[in-house]
């Protein structure tokens, strides 16, 4: 048998489904028959609100007739059906919804005064209308405008119907009993709706307290503020406070944005970007936002307290996305904002991102973790960023001037400066579309954005091989190459550099953008120069070998002419020893002793004269690009370490951009990264016997995913722009070999390392070190 308070919600549902389906056909629909002006934007909006109450209205029809059927199901059938196949119990949720979007589209209404504006359309019609609209509603008062009726048509019948709800369910939760199966389900309704009631109450509240905000602002003021989703918290004006160091005549915390007026002028601060600090005092607390800091001070301490907690709540609300339920500030999420939070947000004041877009993760008002940043002039970088900079890996794309073409930049870098190995692709006028330049990591000011390489901009302290743009006067037909090493906080290192104009390739030490120490040039007509650079240029005596194998010792001008004492070394033997001089006109002018009894040397022995061995230790070689290895092997082969290794060689430009866009998406599955680097080294403990490990290597590095593999790709890269085109010289041959074997070696201690990491990963002690035969 079935309770009277079920009989009673069947009724309450009836009388509601009635009263919804009468204020559809009296008020809505009149409503939305009064088109605007099209010249009237806010008459549009209007009537788009207007249009969004009816589809909520038109759905809170449907759950409750949904709802009606289920009680009529329960009262006819009492035995066959329990009480808690009631919609209104086992979906309670469900029909909170229903009501709470009803609820936030009549809201909206409110704070733009929809209602008011829609009825000056149809004036006469509504005043021929208000006796309908009485007998509609009760307590109406007939001084009262026709706006103010329509809003009250609209809530009233909702308003009653839901505290009927509270009091039904409270009473059949008394009814039934403790054992009763649905007891929890009327229990969990009735608490629902007693909390919707709080919610309406706030809604309606922070509605009227926006509309009456509009009118005490100018109308320019109105257009840049007003939005029919935003809701007034607070307002100065009621709490006074005062705001240091920016001026602020007044404050108003909206529920999306903190807004700062002074006159015309506007200030808005997006929540979600907004982190609070209590004071010392008791009477102030501090505000910081991506670009300003400011505080809050208010008279006593009961202001302070209710503005920190206002903004505090409001940014947690804003964080979430969605009101708090049932009242600000409620609810089972916590009620302070995280520090770390995600958020996109445009700079505008001066600096290296102004006008720039970033949207990614954020630490106390800074870039933090993984974000991409966007310029107007279509550069973007992703990657990682520590305490507002740029630091970890990143992948850069600086645009060109013709349409999509742009340099790429993947590369490490260090609080916003490039550091360490890296790999720059840029469209070339060269046959090939594409030319790969690795390059030195620490280019530019970090005050201003990174714009494409050029021996003006360019700056790189190091040790590596260096690249600049080579631009030969006539058309090249090879891709342009440049490579280059880093090591953060050397002054001087072994480098490579392709310079403009001359097409002369340099490998030697490297300091603030000049040649500078000790060094080897190749010109494009095979001549081949080691001597000491400073300031970049040549200074002291030097080696010069010609195409030919003659041999000049001595003193020379830039363009490698030979002056004052020196000595030349033919190919037959011959000698010349003296004093060398340049006129105008004149030519290479000598004075001094011709050899010529000399014997024609070994034809052998002259091809194997090599230039820059022991000049650059073959193990200081590219320790920019083994540095990096070996600290994700130290670190235990982490994800986020592999994954930068992995940047270095996305070739195409679609898969630049896809690289990009995994740099910066959300990873939801990070197991799965960790599980395929779990799955390398276990493959590699499965292959540790000769045969298969051989046959494993092959593999390894001959995949580019792989962290040998990878590796392998990073070295024959910078060996291939070394050592090819103008480098590829009979007389760096010793170099290249030296390079060679410590690149075997070093290859064999990245296995090793990753070995031990596999091992540690199963509680197995290391391997102890293997001899000279076994590597």
């Amino acid at each position: 048998m079935c309770s009277p308070e079920e009989a009673a919600l069947l009724r309450l549902e009836e009388v509601f489904l009635e009263a919804l389906t009468r204020i559809n056909s009296l008020v809505l629909q009149p409503l939305l028959t009064a088109a605007p002006d099209p010249s009237d934007s806010w008459g549009r909006e209007c009537l788009r609100l207007l249009q969004q109450l009816q589809n909520s209205s038109q759905q809170l029809c449907k759950v409750t007739e949904e709802s009606l059927q289920s009680l009529r199901e329960r009262l006819h059938h009492p035995d066959s059906t329990g009480l808690e196949s009631l919609l209104l119990l086992h979906s309670a949720d469900r029909v909170l919804q229903a009501h709470k979007e009803y609820i936030d589209s009549y809201t909206s209404c409110v704070a733009v005064q929809a209602f008011q504006k829609a009825a000056k359309r149809r004036s006469e019609y509504w005043r021929s209308q208000r006796k309908k609209l009485r007998q509609l509603l009760s307590g109406m008062s007939s001084e009262g405008s026709v706006g103010t009726a329509l809003g009250q048509a609209l809530r009233q019948p909702l308003t009653h119907h839901v505290q009927q709800y509270v009091l039904l369910l409270l009473s059949l939760g008394d009814a039934v009993g403790e054992r009763d199966p649905a007891r929890e389900l009327v229990v969990h309704a009735a608490t629902v709706f007693g909390n919707l009631q709080s919610f309406m109450r706030q809604a309606l509240d922070q509605a009227l307290a926006t509309q009456a905000l509009w009118h005490t602002l100018s109308s320019r003021l109105r257009d840049v503020l007003c939005t029919p989703a935003r809701r007034l918290l607070q307002d100065s004006q009621d709490s006074p406070v005062t705001v240091t160091p920016l001026r602020a005549e007044r404050a108003l915390l909206f529920d999306d944005a903190l807004v700062l007026l002074q006159g015309n002028n506007v200030q808005t601060f997006d929540l979600k970007l907004m982190w609070v600090e209590p004071g010392q005092d008791g009477c102030t607390f501090h505000l910081l936002t991506p670009e300003e800091a400011f505080s809050f001070c208010s008279k006593d301490p009961e202001g302070q307290v209710a503005w920190q907690w206002k903004v505090t709540q409001a940014v947690c609300q804003a964080l979430r996305g969605k009101k708090d339920f049932p009242v600000l500030g409620a609810g089972p999420e916590p009620s302070e904002p995280p520090t770390c939070r995600c958020g996109a947000y445009t700079f505008y004041a001066e600096g290296r991102y102004c006008q720039a877009t970033y949207e990614g993760e954020w630490y106390w008002g800074r870039p933090h973790g993984k974000g991409t940043l966007k310029w107007p002039d279509g550069q973007n970088h992703v990657g990682d960023f520590c305490q507002g900079l740029e630091h970890g890996f990143g992948i850069r794309l600086v645009p060109q001037a013709s349409e999509d073409k742009f340099d790429c930049y993947k590369c490490h870098w260090r609080e916003g400066t490039m550091c360490g190995y890296g790999i720059c692709t840029a469209p070339t006028r060269c046959t090939r579309a594409t030319s790969k330049r690795a390059y030195g990591m620490d280019l530019g000011s970090s005050r201003a954005p990174l714009r494409p390489l050029s021996p003006a901009s360019t700056q790189a302290t190091g040790r590596g091989v260096r690249g600049v743009a080579m631009a030969s006067r006539k058309t090249v037909t090879a891709p342009c190459q440049q490579s280059t090493e880093k090591v953060h906080g050397n002054n001087s290192g072994p480098t490579l550099a392709i310079l403009p104009r001359r097409g002369e390739r340099y490998i030697g030490m490297w300091q603030a953008n000049q040649r500078h120490g000790p060094g080897v040039m190749v010109t494009q007509a095979g001549v081949c120069y080691q001597g000491t650079f400073q300031a970049d240029k040549i200074v002291g005596p030097g080696i010069l070998l010609s195409e030919d194998d003659s041999l000049y010792e001595g003193t020379f001008t830039r363009d490698l002419t030979l002056l004052g004492k020196g000595k030349v070394t033919f190919p037959n033997g011959i000698t010349l020893e003296g004093s060398f001089s340049t006129g105008a006109g004149r030519g290479l002018h000598t004075q001094g002793v011709l050899d010529t009894a000399a014997l024609p040397p070994d034809p052998s022995s002259t091809c194997k004269r090599q230039l820059g061995l022991g000049a650059f230790p073959v193990e200081s070689r590219w320790q920019g690009v083994y540095g990096p290895f070996r600290d994700f092997v130290r670190a235990g082969c982490p994800g986020d370490l592999r994954e930068a290794l992995l940047g270095f060689h996305v070739q195409s430009s679609r898969e630049l951009r896809k690289s990009q866009e995994y740099l910066c998406c959300e990873r939801t599955h990070p197991e799965d990264r960790v599980g395929r680097m779990e799955d390398i080294l276990e493959e590699l403990l499965q292959h540790r016997e000769p045969e298969a490990l051989q046959q494993y290597l092959r593999k390894a590095l001959s995949n580019s995913l792989h962290p040998l593999g990878k590796l392998l790709q990073t070295l024959m890269l910078t060996f291939q722009a070394t050592y090819t085109g103008i480098g590829a010289n009979k007389h760096l041959q010793g170099l290249a070999q030296e390079e060679v074997k410590q690149h075997a070696q070093e290859l064999w201690a990245a296995y090793r390392g990753l070995l031990q990491v596999a091992l540690e990963r199963k509680g197995q002690a290391p391997e102890e070190d293997e001899d000279a035969e076994t590597r």
